[in-house]
């Protein structure tokens, strides 16, 4: 039965690990941990509701739940601030990662966004999903949703101010 969602969202579901992941690894290992969990817990899906909403709310939870574990992990508590620990991060080239030129600013600004705000733009402007199965994946209220992109887009504003052909 798992093969016929897997099928179905699979693909889906891998374009937002690899949004949500700097490495192609670490977007592969969110993949499988997800589908694992989803196995795991699909009695527990309530069919008469919409799958895709269901799975990615376990995906964003399981890639939260790895955020959490690696800032509990001794080598990032040696970081003394945030900023620190982006610019580590920074400082790591990503494998295979290379996008449009064009849209590299605004590709870092959204990466540096809190993982609340940035969660949020990636599944509804990536993702494409709309207010209503974005705020469900999420667990929130559309409304707390549209707040956090509304803020989202505030701060990307401020951040390319620079940037004369982003429109906003």
């Amino acid at each position: 039965m798992i093969e016929i969602y897997i099928r179905r969202h699979g693909r889906r579901l891998y374009g937002l690990c690899r949004t949500l992941c700097t490495s192609p690894q670490d977007a592969e290992d969110l993949y499988q941990e997800t589908w694992l969990k989803v196995l795991a817990h699909l009695e527990q899906y309530d069919p008469a509701q919409e799958f895709e909403p269901w799975l990615t709310r376990i995906c964003v939870n399981t890639y939260r739940s790895t955020l959490r574990r690696l800032a509990r992990s001794p080598i990032w508590n040696r970081f003394s601030t945030g900023e620190e620990k982006d610019a580590f991060l920074a400082a790591v080239p990503a494998e295979g990662e290379a996008g449009p030129e064009e849209y590299a600013d605004l590709h870092q600004a959204i990466d540096r966004l809190p993982d609340k705000l940035r969660t949020a733009v990636i599944l509804f402007y990536f993702r494409d999903m709309d207010v209503a199965s974005a705020a469900q994946a999420l667990g929130i209220p559309p409304g707390t949703l549209k707040s956090r992109l509304n803020h989202a887009r505030k701060r990307l504003k401020e951040a390319l101010e620079h940037e004369a052909n982003l429109p906003f």
